[in-house]
This record gives structure tokens, sequence and C-alpha cells, in this order.
């Protein structure tokens, strides 16, 4: 049996050459990103083409983002969506979500997104209220690693049986291995992990591309 390859900067350039198709928006979107000192919160352009053919694959009308950032996820999705379908996108940043609004603008997309500011528990625990459970057919989680256990779990209830939650840096850049790593971010993560590979109401795959993706399907 063969191991996981090495994925080396070569290899990456030519998966995007093979496969990546980036629209112009958001190649520039990623391109403005990259200039910006936290750039490393930026998703890899082939994680978001993932994310978009999930939604396409399981016809997802009603899409949760769990950490914005500059969009670049949230566009890739959006432009996923079938016609009258809806993301709401939660971040604490109006600074970074300018950038992205920006670019939801540029792309016509800014119909299908709801931006909601705020600490994303209370915004969680308000959706929960407005629509009750069961009201998203998929949802992405990439925010602060800490209170990951608590994303999932409110993610849980908010997502319909059938229903997908992606889970993004579950690998942690390999700091979820080390036992010396206890800082909240990681201990978040691991214990997401454990969570998840435990909990009944799930089928799980964890895909390690990228920083580690988490698939998870609610019974």
């Amino acid at each position: 049996m063969r191991d996981q390859i090495d994925m080396t900067p070569t290899l990456l350039d030519y998966v995007r050459d093979v496969s990546l198709r980036e629209e112009p928006v958001l190649r520039k979107l990623r391109e403005e990103t990259a200039a910006l000192p936290d750039r490393i919160m930026q998703i890899l352009p082939e994680e978001a083409q993932l994310l978009a053919l999930l939604i396409r694959l399981t016809g997802a009308r009603e899409v949760l983002e769990i950490g914005t950032f500059t969009g670049y996820s949230s566009l890739c999705m959006a432009r996923a969506l079938p016609a009258g379908g809806r993301l709401v996108t939660c971040d604490l940043s109006e600074e970074w979500t300018a950038i992205a609004r920006r670019a939801w603008q540029e792309a016509e997309l800014l119909e299908r997104i709801e931006l909601r500011l705020g600490d994303a528990l209370e915004t969680l625990d308000a959706l929960f209220l407005e629509r009750g459970p069961a009201c998203f057919d998929m949802v992405f989680i990439d925010a602060d690693k800490a209170h990951y256990p608590q994303y999932y779990e409110q993610s849980l209830a908010l997502t319909r049986p059938g229903g997908l939650i992606v889970l993004d840096n579950t690998l942690w850049s390999g700091r979820v291995t080390d036992p010396t790593q206890q800082d909240p971010d990681t201990l978040g993560v691991r214990s997401v992990n454990d969570t998840l590979l435990a909990d009944e109401r799930i089928d799980l795959s964890m895909l390690p591309m990228a920083d580690g993706i988490t698939i998870a399907r609610k019974r």
C-alpha cells in the first residue's frame, strides 16, 4: 500500500495547473489577500473549489460559513449555489470583510451572501432562535480553533439530516500530534477531532490535504 504523497511546491503547482478553475475575480482576491499580514488565514484555492463541488453534489441551498476572512471561500460557495440559494457567513473583523464585500460586489453575488459581524457563538445561537434546528444544508467551519468543539456542536444542531459539516485545519500544521503543544487552539482542534471520531450522529472522513479537511455527514 502506498503512503500519502509528499506535496512539494512543484507538485502543488501541477495540481493547480491541471485542476484549478479560478476566475479572474477570485485570482484578484487571492493575490490581494496574499499581501496582508494575516495572509496565513487564506484558504487554499483548491480547497475552496472542493467546497463549491460539495455544494453542487449535494444540491445545498442554505449554507453557513463560520469565519469569513477576505471572502474567498464565501465567493466560491456562493457562486456554486443554485438560484435562490443563500450563504450566511460570520466574522468579527470589519476590515477583512470590507475586502470580501468588494469582491462579492465585483462578482455580482452580494444578493446571495448575508454577512453577520460579531461573536460567532452568539451568531450561531441567534440563527438557531431565528430559524430553528436543521435549517442549513452545509456548514463550513474555519474560525478560531479554540472554539471548534462549540462551533461543531452548534453547527450539528443547525444542519439538516443528510447535510454536511466541513472543518478546516484539522491537522493544524501537525501540532495535533505533538504532546508538547498545549495552547488553546491546538487543544481545540484535538478535542473536536476526538469528538468527531466518537460521534455516532455523523459519518466521517478526514482528508490529508491542505491543513487537514474533515467532512462530516449528519445521519
